[in-house]
């Protein structure tokens, strides 16, 4: 029994032993290599601490080693986060050539700061498997990266600061089978050797500066470069080709038609070019697999029979500026997997067919602006509301974009139905009525467009019931009654244009809990009231301009596809009246308040200046009074400022922001003056302010006189007082000054006394002779 117990325990031994075999069995020299390659390196997150010499390396974090011979065969140190917070940061070391069995290496999303990619890594042969995604690296491409022999795939994407030299040098082994190299810095022509790469399955060279043709691959991407030229109609005899990303180049000419051979394509992306042509049924005869198709921002006209049948089965459609109509497409009711519709501007003119909104109802994204449909909306929404009803079908709508199109009719009752919508854009059609209340169903909408339409009536209380909504724009409507003051609680409210309606009352105070808004547009309507004092506290409009963009991005759905481009973005556009003239914006907004053209009055708030990232402001055309404040000095960003037909008075603040204004901006404010108006406030204030101020120096003149007088005269009497010697010689020495100057005085008295009586009887005895002369003379006449 014992023995039995002896032997079990040495089974035991055995098998926990060769459990542990990878720590027992690590290898010293390459132990000490991975030390040595640690110490290269900083590590924030300690995600190498593991890494010490009390452990074997097979039992290291991110080390894997053959159970055989416990070499280490791969390392996995890619950031498994994608963030900063488990960056590794360093550079690479040589020890890393001792690793002789090593074939996985993965660096990937680490920080080697801009460092070249180590030229030594070209002589680790036993490669098979190489990613340096978005490692930070840059400088030259080492070409002794094409000695790996034995490497399979190789992945150095996300590296801006990578580039080549030339091409044609950096030759890559013919055994690749993935080579994925976006978003490089990779300037220069397609190489011949690329070519050559007969087991290569994928390539990736998108969002690159390259230049030339290519038509080769199972899986092409090549998006966002400079290629020119027509497509390769080579390109049709590649039997295997399954991903054509060929989207936003400088392609032209026509599709060709051998195209529609390729019965293993998926994806077939080629918008934003200058293709142009017909397209027919022959173009899509072979194409059973095609799930994703974009030729948005083409010319491309489709000239199919209106009993088509495709052979495909879609899931995302992106045709925006292609030609369909004028008759609505019918072959898409036989298409029941699409996620993703667009078809903006494409030509439909009429009605949209009963059978349209039943078989779209479980679409996430259905794009029709700017076409000619017409109809009544009503309806539209009642027909596709009954059919989910009936079916007990999950409406996965998300995205409804009906703009600019003709629908009429009222918008009714009908939301309720539509309750997974978060973006509803009905602007610039013919509808009427009021907005239902209905609309409050919409739990998770985020942005609701309904400008440009006939709608009356108030905002809808439910409304309020929206509580993750970030725009409303009911511009240019018929709207009347006051602006809720619950709208102050809709904290995520980004953009709010209500301008061009008939709303009344005043502004309310509420309005400034909005801390997210960056638009306020009440423009063109009959508020009356003083413009709330708190605007001030909007904080957005005193972050900075990134912070925004940040702000008004969240507004964007995202929608996976699942092939290259892993997310399709609805951006939100937005119509804006600066400078006088309406104009679309989306990504970025300008930080823009305008209360024009209502009744409103009092002064201009004194904060104004708080909001110091705001771009426009337009407070024309009402009855502000009083000075405009000093603080609106503050507003740098400043770009466009009309305060022109109010009642303000005084001198416009001097900045060199203000004064580079139009004098437009304030005109028909009769006592306003200053640059850059014309009218001088010196003519008016400044002669009477000069005289206050020759006054008040003059009087401050005296009063320092005086003051400085009666100092003196006490600090003199003060001594005199104080020392009796100082005093006696001081009075001795003014007798001695006043009996000299008396002296000095009577001798020049008589001095002149003297001269004065010698000279006037000189004057006197010149003037007897004369008379005895002449009285001679008339008597020696007579004679």
């Amino acid at each position: 029994m014992r023995n039995s117990k002896l032997i079990m325990v040495g089974l035991l031994l055995a098998v926990l032993s060769l459990c542990k075999t990878n720590s027992l069995a690590c290898n010293e020299r390459e132990k000490h290599a991975l030390l040595r390659f640690k110490q290269s390196l900083t590590d924030p997150a300690n995600r190498l601490s593991s890494w010490s010499l009390t452990e074997g390396c097979c039992g290291w974090a991110g080390v894997r080693c053959d159970n055989v011979s416990g070499r280490a065969f791969e390392l996995h140190l890619g950031n498994p986060e994608d963030s900063g917070k488990s960056t590794l940061i360093g550079k690479l070391s040589p020890a890393l050539l001792e690793l002789e069995h090593l074939n996985f290496l993965n660096l990937s999303l680490n920080d080697f700061r801009g460092t070249p990619i180590p030229s030594f890594l070209g002589s680790m042969s036993s490669l098979t498997y190489l990613n340096l995604w978005g490692a930070s690296f840059g400088d030259l491409v080492p070409h002794q990266l094409g000695n790996l022999s034995s490497l399979r795939q190789l992945y150095l994407g996300g590296n801006p600061g990578l580039y080549v030299d030339n091409f044609r040098y950096v030759n890559f082994t013919h055994s690749l089978t993935v080579l994925s190299l976006p978003s490089n810095n990779f300037g220069n022509n397609i190489p011949n050797w690329l070519f050559n790469l007969s087991s290569l399955l994928v390539l990736d060279l998108s969002d690159n500066s390259l230049l030339g043709n290519l038509s080769f691959l199972s899986y092409l991407d090549l998006h966002r470069n400079k290629l020119n030229g027509p497509i390769p109609s080579q390109l049709g005899n590649l039997s295997s080709l399954s991903y054509l990303y060929l989207r936003s180049n400088e392609l032209y000419g026509t599709l060709p038609r051998n195209l529609g051979l390729l019965s293993n394509l998926v994806a077939l992306c080629i918008g934003n070019n200058s293709i142009e042509g017909t397209i027919s049924e022959v173009n899509f005869a072979k194409l059973s697999k095609l799930k994703y198709l974009d030729m948005h921002l083409t010319s491309v006209v489709f000239n199919v029979s209106h009993n088509w049948i495709p052979p495909f089965q879609f899931q995302h459609i992106f045709l925006r500026g292609c030609k369909l109509g004028p008759e609505f497409p019918a072959w898409l009711q036989t298409q029941r997997f699409l996620q993703t519709l667009t078809l903006q501007n494409v030509g439909i003119v009429g009605t949209v067919p009963k059978w349209f909104w039943m078989w779209a109802s479980n679409i996430q994204t259905i794009y029709l602006g700017y076409n000619q449909i017409s109809g009544n909306l009503s309806e539209v929404l009642i027909n596709s509301t009954n059919f989910v009803a009936d079916s007990n079908r999950f409406v996965a709508n998300r995205i409804l974009d009906l703009s600019n199109n003709a629908l009429s009719g009222e918008l009714g009752h009908c939301l309720m139905r539509w309750q997974s919508l978060t973006h509803l854009n009905l602007g610039s059609n013919n509808l009427s009525g009021e907005i239902s209340e209905s609309i409050g169903s919409l739990f998770s909408l985020r942005a609701l467009h309904l400008h440009n339409n006939s709608f009356s009536g108030g905002i809808p209380l439910s409304l309020n019931n929206c509580t993750v909504l970030g725009l409303i724009d009911f511009a240019e409507n018929k709207l009347t009654g006051s602006i809720p003051s619950w709208i102050g609680e809709r904290t995520h409210l980004m953009v709010i244009r209500l301008r061009s309606n008939e709303f009344f009352g005043d502004i309310p105070q509420q309005i400034c809990r909005l801390s997210s808004l960056i638009i306020l547009d009440l423009a063109n309507n009959r508020l009356s009231g003083s413009i709330p004092r708190c605007l001030n506290n909007i904080s957005a409009m005193a972050t900075i301009p990134s912070a925004i963009d940040d702000k008004f991005s969240t507004l964007k759905f995202i929608i996976y596809l699942g092939y290259q481009e892993d997310y399709l973005g609805y951006r939100e556009d937005l119509i804006l009246v600066v400078k006088g003239r309406k104009s679309t914006y989306s990504s970025i907004l300008p930080l823009s308040l305008n209360l024009s053209r209502n009744h409103l009055m009092g002064r201009i708030p004194e904060k104004i200046g708080g909001m110091k990232y705001l771009e426009s402001l337009d407070l024309s055309n009402n009855h502000l009074s009083g000075e405009i404040p000093q603080s609106i000095t503050n507003l740098t960003f400043l770009s466009y400022l009309d305060l022109s037909y109010n009642n303000l008075s005084g001198r416009i603040p001097s900045s060199t922001q203000l004064q580079s204004f139009n004098a437009l901006d304030f005109i028909g404010n009769p006592e306003l003056c200053g640059a850059p108006l014309l009218k001088n406030c010196i003519q008016n204030e400044g002669p009477q302010g000069d005289e206050n101020v020759e006054g008040s120096e003059r009087s401050w003149f005296y009063i320092g006189a005086a003051t400085g007088f009666i100092v003196g005269f006490s600090g003199v009497c003060g001594a005199l007082l104080c020392k009796r010697a100082w005093g006696r010689a001081y009075f001795k020495f003014l007798n001695n000054i006043k009996d000299r100057v008396y002296v000095v005085t009577a001798l020049k008295w008589s001095w002149v006394c003297y001269h004065f009586r010698r000279y006037h009887m000189i004057s006197l005895g010149c003037l007897r002779g004369c008379n005895q002369e002449g009285r001679e003379e008339r008597g020696g006449g007579e004679s």
